[in-house]
């Protein structure tokens, strides 16, 4: 892969990444539905972890003026195991069939991690949130994740 100074990618040219969409859009994902569908629940939680922490994270950039050490410790308070538990059950009546089913496996989903700072089932609950969100990125479901994005400001605790 040959590597393309910023200023010649046509993606870098535009304006800075201000939102979850445009950071959506950024990476091509060639894997078809059906193979996104057959991963394993913890790949979904894995990118699901990032994009909802880069969620809440230029969420507070935006909204307030803290400096970067007290955005980071907030940051931490709404992206820990305890608090997406939280979300995701103030939230799970939303969801479809289909997303509720997604939840569901990843929560069954065998994983050899102990958690440090949250029950057993909290970690299970907030891997589950994470794989729901990291499937509808995936999956490039865009409208969905932002209204569950949204569902999550209104009903869980990212304010």
């Amino acid at each position: 892969m040959k590597n393309v100074p910023a200023r010649d990618c046509p993606k870098m040219r535009q304006k800075p990444i201000l939102n979850i969409k445009e950071v959506i859009n950024m990476i091509e994902n060639k894997k078809t539905i059906e193979e996104i569908k057959l991963m394993n629940p913890l790949t979904w939680a894995y990118i699901g972890d990032c994009v909802y922490e880069l969620y809440v994270r230029e969420k507070l950039v935006e909204e307030t003026n803290l400096k970067p050490h007290n955005l980071h410790l907030k940051a931490i308070k709404k992206v820990k195991a305890s608090a997406q538990a939280k979300t995701l059950e103030k939230i799970y009546d939303d969801l479809t069939d289909e997303e509720k089913e997604i939840v569901r496996r990843a929560r069954n989903t065998r994983n050899h991690h102990l958690p440090k700072n949250a029950s057993t089932q909290e970690y299970m609950y907030s891997t589950a949130f994470e794989a729901l969100i990291g499937y509808l990125y995936l999956t490039k479901s865009n409208k969905r994740l932002e209204e569950i994005l949204y569902l999550c400001d209104q009903k869980g605790d990212i304010n």
